[in-house]
Formats: C-alpha cells, structure tokens, sequence
C-alpha cells in the first residue's frame, strides 16, 4: 500500500517533538562535575577516617566549662544583629524557593474584568455609513501553563535551591565566628585581668624600691643614676598597668556588644582564667570529613550546585518550549448583556516555541560554564586553604603546649626562688631589696604564663571554629595492635 506524505506542519512539529525528547532524554546540563573527591587529611594518618562518625555539636562551648560563658555565647546568639540580619536573608532566600516551587507546579489563573468605548468610521475604511459608537464589556478566567520538557525550570529550582542552602551555610558561619567571637574575647579578657594583677604587684614591688632607692640617695648611699633607673622602671611599668587598664575595658565593650547590647548597658562582662577550663588534649590528626563540614566550604559547594543548575537553564532555552493556555469568559456590548445567553467566548492555545535564530543563547550558555568552572576552582581554593588552616592550627597547637609547659616551670622556679628569698630575707642573708626583685622576676613570669595560656586556649576555639563547630575530638589515629 502506498505510503501517503505528511503534511508539511505536520513534519515540522514532528521534527521539533523529536529534538525535545531527545534533549529530555539526554538531561541539559551536560556531565555535571562531581565535589573534589576526599580531601585528605589535615594532619597525616589516612585510617583514623573511617573511624570518625558525625559529631556535629552546636554548643562546643560548654567543652571550657564555664556557666557564664555559655549564657553569654546564647544571649549573643539570640541578639546579635549580624545573625538576625543571616537569618531573614535564609527566610527571603526560602521564600524564594517555595514561591518557583509553586509557579513550576501549579497552572497559573487569572481572572479579567474589561470596559472600553470605542468609535468607528465606517468612511476611513471606505465603507458607507456614519461613525458609531459603542461599548464593550469583557469578563474571563484565563489558565497557563508551561510543560518543563527541556528541564529548565526544574534546573531554575535547583539553583534557587542551591543559593538558599548557601545562606543556610551562611547563617551557620555566623553563628559559628559568633561563638568563637565572644569566646576568644573571653579569653582574651581573661588573659587581660592575669596580667594587669601581675603587673600591679610588679609596679607596687617598683614604687617600695623607688622608695628605697630616695632614702639610699638622700643619705648618700646611692648615686642619682641609681634613682632615675628605678624612677624610669616606675614609669614604664605604670604605662603598661594603665594600657591593660584600657584593654580590659575595651574587652568588655566588645564583649556587650557581640551580646547584642550597647557598651555600659547591663552589668560588664569579666572573665578570668579560674572561670575557664582548658578542653581536653587536641588531636595531632583530624580527618578530612571534620574539616569538610565547615559552613565555608559547604557554602562554597552549595554555590558550585547552583552555578551547575544556572548552567542547565542556559542549555534548555536552547529547546522547544511547550505552553498550553486557555480562556472562558463573556463578551458583551452592554453591561446587562454580559452574562446573559449568546455572550459565552472561549479560546484553547497550545504553542510549541523552537529557537532558531536568538543572538546571545550560545554565547549565554558559554557564560554559564565559565560561571560553573569558577564556582568549582573557588570551591577547591576555599577547600585547600581551610585544610591549610586547619593543619597550621594544629601545629601551632602543639607549639602551645610545649611553650606553656616552659612557662609552667619557670613559674615553679620563679616561685621556688621568691620562697627561698623570702627566707632567706628572715634570716638577714640577703636584703630587702633582693626580695623585691625577686618577687618582680616571679610576677613578669606570671605575665607571660598567662600570655601563653591565652594563646592555647584561642587556638582551641580557632580549632573549633576550623571543624564547623566539633566538640570531641576524633579517636587515636594509631589503629589497633599498632603501637
């Protein structure tokens, strides 16, 4: 029988139906790039990963054991501006999602209500007659919709979702760099009020020495040099006292306002060394999992999904777009007419729209990727730079240890000698002058001590931070039976 040739519409839509199954068929968005594969590891030991489970905690704080800095952390949580202003960004953003979500789901209706007064010249067509005027009434409920057969608009809700988890990890940042705000300014407060008790001591230590050093000159026992050098040791130190003054101070004013509250507004935080426990031990090894978690590099990820999904937006203009519309109404001359018998219209559209000829489609889809391959090499760049990070915290962590374990035995030597001074003074083997200095060398100790404790217990925090948040450490990376 033979074959009868289809008309020439109807081979168009044909071709056109077979380009659009075949770009469903094949996805838009071409091979999408994977997240680099692990990480590796922040310190060495590769076995110890598959040992680490997910110990995300919100509140790694309480690890430093103090009551009044975990009320703090919280009222800064709850009134600070920056997280407020992170967290309306996070509800805009999802918003935004659930609104897509809708639009691409659900058909879109509207309803119309139209009047117009219109003339017309029968004369200006070259028709007999005189010019007329009438009305025209309008009521209709129009539905569209667009069939998504390229992807397109999934691709769209993907990347809207993508920049909402972007914010989600924002949000999570800021709340993780407020915690480890306000506990380093602890610490560092802490570290303040150590010091400037030390330094007082020092300085009344000077001012009895200068004394002496006055009546030693006035009898002629010591030589104007020897006054004006205790003299200029009284005033250095009495800057030093005035300057960790102002530091406390403006410690605590930092402090109120990562509260969320204005400086001298409610009673000033104050933190010292007995009000903080060191954590436990530090790893010397952190598995590249912890370090991944970190709201940074997920925001970063969430950002390269999205710039994949913008990606596939631009390859689906390429492709047909199917819409289907429809309208019911009435159309009338006269108000009382509209909707009465005979004024019913309606229309039915079903559109299939194939690009042929768009400037800018080729070259927006180019523009697309590179947006895409930016996104990727931002993403590794913020993956190598936190693992950098995180393995100099963990050299400088050890570091912390062995300076502080120094500076804890010069403190016991320190000690030790302004014991041994002291009795020594009681039995007139040495002089009182002796016992000042001697008590001024144990204080300077106590000044770097406190330095040096500081410094461990903020680059916990820093660790912390580094981790996205972890409070436990992971497990000896020495496997079992290994010594």
């Amino acid at each position: 029988m033979a074959s009868r040739a289809l008309p020439r519409g109807w081979t168009v839509t044909a071709l056109i139906a077979a380009v659009t199954l075949t770009a469903c068929a094949r996805g838009t968005s071409g091979a999408r790039i994977e997240p680099p594969a692990p990480l590796g590891e922040a310190g060495a030991n590769v076995e110890a990963a598959a040992n680490v489970t997910d110990r995300s905690a919100s509140q790694w704080w309480h690890s430093f054991g103090s009551a009044a800095l975990d009320s703090l952390i919280e009222e800064s949580l709850r009134s600070s501006p920056t997280v407020a202003a992170a967290e309306a960004t996070l509800r805009q953003s999802e918003a935004l999602v659930a609104a897509r979500a809708e639009a691409s789901r659900l058909p879109r209706v509207d309803a119309s209500l139209a009047a117009q007064r219109q003339r017309l010249n029968p004369a200006a067509l070259g028709q007999p007659g005189s010019p007329r005027e009438f009305g025209l009434q309008t009521a209709s409920v129009s539905v569209r919709y667009r069939f998504d057969l390229s992807g397109g608009s999934r691709r769209t809700l993907e990347a809207l979702a993508a920049r909402s988890d972007h914010q989600r990890f924002q949000l999570a940042g800021a709340r993780l760099s407020l915690a480890a705000g306000v506990a380093m300014a602890a610490v560092q407060q802490a570290q303040v009020t150590a010091q400037l008790e030390a330094l007082e001591a020092i300085l009344t230590g000077q001012e009895e020495e200068l004394a002496i050093s006055r009546d030693r000159e006035r009898l002629g026992a010591a030589s104007p040099d020897e006054l004006l050098a205790a003299e200029g040791r009284v005033a250095q130190t009495r800057a030093e006292v005035s300057a960790q003054r102002a530091l406390r101070r403006q410690g605590a004013h930092l402090l109120s306002v990562l509260a969320g509250r204005a400086p001298g507004v409610g009673p000033e935080p104050q933190f010292t060394f007995e009000d903080l426990a060191l954590p436990a031990a530090p790893p010397t090894v952190i598995p590249s999992e912890l370090v991944r978690r970190r709201p940074d590099i997920q925001a970063a990820e969430a950002l390269m999904r999205a710039a994949d999904a913008e990606h596939g937006v631009a390859v689906a203009r390429l492709y047909p777009q199917l819409d289907l519309s429809a309208a019911l109404g009435s159309q009338a001359i006269s108000t009382g007419a509209l909707f009465g018998a005979g004024s019913a219209v309606w229309t039915l559209v079903a559109q299939l729209t194939q690009p042929l000829f768009t400037p800018g489609l080729h070259a927006e889809k180019r523009a697309a990727l590179a947006a895409f391959e930016a996104s990727a090499a931002h993403y590794q760049g913020v993956v190598l730079e936190s693992l950098r990070g995180t393995a100099d915290l963990l050299v400088a962590l050890e570091a912390d240890a062995e300076v502080l374990r120094a500076w804890t035995d010069a403190d016991l030597a320190s000690q030790a000698a302004l014991e041994s001074a002291r009795r020594r003074y009681a039995l007139g083997a040495v002089s009182y002058r002796d016992l000042l200095e001697a008590d001024q060398q144990a204080h300077r100790v106590r000044v770097a001590l406190a330095g040096a404790r500081a410094k461990q217990m903020i680059d916990v925090v820093a660790l912390h931070q580094a981790l996205g948040g972890a409070s436990e450490a992971p497990p000896d990376p020495t496997p079992p039976g290994r010594e």
